[in-house]
Formats: structure tokens, C-alpha cells, sequence
């Protein structure tokens, strides 16, 4: 049985070689590029799909997340995988991190620690209540303002499930939010206007140390900066308070990841808070700076390795 100093994580959709979907070459172009970090100091690197039934994890020294990116399609049986997984080699960043992490109700603990985030009002699954009783609540009892807001799972990615609308459209929404709740913890958060006219600021942090960043526009007339709707990507140099925003959430997490991706934006009162902390799977755009996945490959190596 061959054995790996470490293997990058993914899913089984971007096993392939060449592909003429422009993210799954930009998953490919990334991590060819930490492959080819890792690969300089000497590792043995692979790649591999979080499903694959084939594979002993147990061969794997470490297993570094980077693109599992159906995991909450599959999330139980994703859940089953990892649990077994990690019993069997070692998780970057850590099993636990990402057990806090991959449940969006770690912004109210990062939240409990100083870390400014919008008004947001978490509801749990199977929760007896309308989404007009819940929009009345965040306003009575949260402080919400506004008649514009974002619904979304507290567990998933890539906008899965999120939905922009106003007060009165509550009648729309009712039977989508029932069908939501009776399942899934979900998310109300008033909308920020500032992400879709100045955009979204993601800066990366490996080990503590701030590398790059990007910022996130989103397409006219849309509020999702995600490339799947149209968002478009553009290298970012953040002044000061903004690096010193995003280390102190890198600092406020239960432990030091190894690496994070840090998305913030200037809030509907002015403040700088945070969007998401993705320390599970994030896309980190290495292929913006390729020097930086040098230095998680370094920093791993000297670390983790043995």
C-alpha cells in the first residue's frame, strides 16, 4: 500500500484532468499549485475524492480540505465519512475546527469574543414559526432595521439555498421557509447594501500571517458575489484595519488555524464585520499568489510532518 505524506481533499466531480468548466479548472489550476509546493520540500502528495470507496486513509499521514464541495448536498453521509476518516489520519485544519466551523452558528461564539457581525438571527430546525413571525421577531427582539433581508442554511456553501427579499414578499417565501426549517437550522440577516456596491473583501491568513487578498464584486443587478451568479474576482491590497480586522478573527477561533480565508465588508452602518471565517473547505486563489501556498506547504512541513 502506497503511502502519502499528505493528500488534498475534494470531490469526486473534480477527479478529472482537463475540463472545460472554468471552476473546475480554476479547483485544478489550485491545486496543481499546492501539489507543486508541497512536492518542492520533498512530500509525497496525492489527490483524492472525499467518496471514493477505494481509498485507505489510514495511508495518508495528513489530509489537507480543499475542494469537497458537495458536501452539504450529502451532508450525513458526508458527517459518516468524516467521522471515520479522522480516526484514521490527521485533518488541516484540525477535526475540531472544523466541526465548529462547518455550522454557521460559530459567528455567534466569534460574535461572544468581540468580532463585529451583522445583525443575524439564528433559527433551528423544525422550529414552529412563520418566516413573517420570525422577520417580526428580529425586528422586535434583535434590533434588526430595514425591510430587505437574506435567508439562508446555516450549514452549506456557495449561496446554496439564499434568498434576498423584502417584508412584503413575505407570502412568496412561506412555503420555501417551511420546507427549509422542517429540516435545517436556518439564518435571517438583514441585507447589507455595501456588499453589492462595494463588494466583498476576502483576505487570506495561513498560520496567522496575513498573504492576499481578493475582492468579490457582484454582477449588476445581482447580490451574490459567487461566480456561479456572475461575481468576478480581483486581486485586493487591504489597508491596515482590515488586516487587523481579519487576524483578529483568525485569533478568536478555538484554536490557531492553519489556514483561513477571512470575508468581510463594510456594513450597513459603516462598520467593518464579518460576512463568513472559512476554515474548512474556502477557495484561497493561490493562483493569485502562488507564493502563499509555498507557505502553507512550508509552514505544514515543519509543523505536522514527521
Amino acid at each position: 500500500m502506497q503511502k502519502f505524506d499528505i493528500i488534498l481533499l475534494t470531490a469526486s466531480k473534480y477527479m478529472v484532468e482537463i475540463s472545460n468548466d472554468p471552476l473546475v479548472r480554476n479547483v485544478l489550476e489550485e491545486d496543481q499549485i499546492v501539489t507543486s509546493a508541497f512536492e518542492q520540500l520533498g512530500l509525497l502528495c496525492g489527490r483524492i475524492a472525499w467518496d471514493d470507496p477505494n481509498f485507505d486513509w489510514s495511508s495518508a499521514q495528513l489530509v489537507l480540505v480543499r475542494t469537497p464541495w458537495d458536501y452539504f448536498d450529502r451532508y450525513n453521509e458526508f458527517l459518516s465519512w468524516f467521522k471515520s476518516a479522522s480516526s484514521k489520519t490527521r485533518f488541516i485544519n484540525s477535526k475540531e475546527l472544523i466541526e465548529w466551523n462547518i455550522d454557521k452558528h460559530y459567528l455567534l461564539d466569534l460574535n461572544k469574543s468581540g468580532i463585529h457581525i451583522p445583525n443575524t438571527l439564528f433559527l433551528k430546525a423544525g422550529a414552529q414559526t412563520t418566516l413573517k413571525e420570525y422577520i417580526e421577531k428580529a425586528k422586535d427582539e434583535n434590533g434588526f432595521v430595514g425591510d430587505e433581508f437574506v435567508l439562508k442554511p446555516c450549514i452549506g456553501g456557495g449561496a446554496w439555498h439564499t434568498y434576498k427579499f423584502h417584508s412584503t414578499d413575505c407570502n412568496k417565501y412561506e412555503g420555501l421557509f417551511n420546507e427549509l426549517i422542517a429540516h435545517q437550522s436556518m439564518m435571517l440577516q438583514e441585507f447589507q447594501h455595501n456588499i453589492v456596491t462595494h463588494g466583498e473583501i476576502s483576505i487570506m491568513v495561513i498560520d496567522g500571517i496575513f498573504t492576499h487578498a481578493v475582492l468579490k464584486l457582484a454582477k449588476p443587478g445581482e447580490y451574490r458575489v459567487q461566480d456561479d451568479y456572475g461575481g468576478s474576482v480581483q486581486a485586493y491590497r487591504p489597508n491596515s484595519e482590515e488586516i487587523k480586522f481579519a487576524e483578529a478573527v483568525v485569533g478568536a477561533c478555538t484554536e490557531l488555524p492553519m489556514y483561513a480565508r477571512v470575508d468581510i465588508f463594510e456594513d450597513n452602518g459603516g462598520q467593518l464585520a464579518l460576512a463568513e471565517l472559512e476554515i474548512f473547505e474556502p477557495e484561497l486563489w493561490f493562483r493569485l499568489q502562488p507564493n502563499a501556498a509555498y507557505l502553507l506547504a512550508k509552514r505544514i512541513h515543519e509543523k505536522y510532518v514527521q
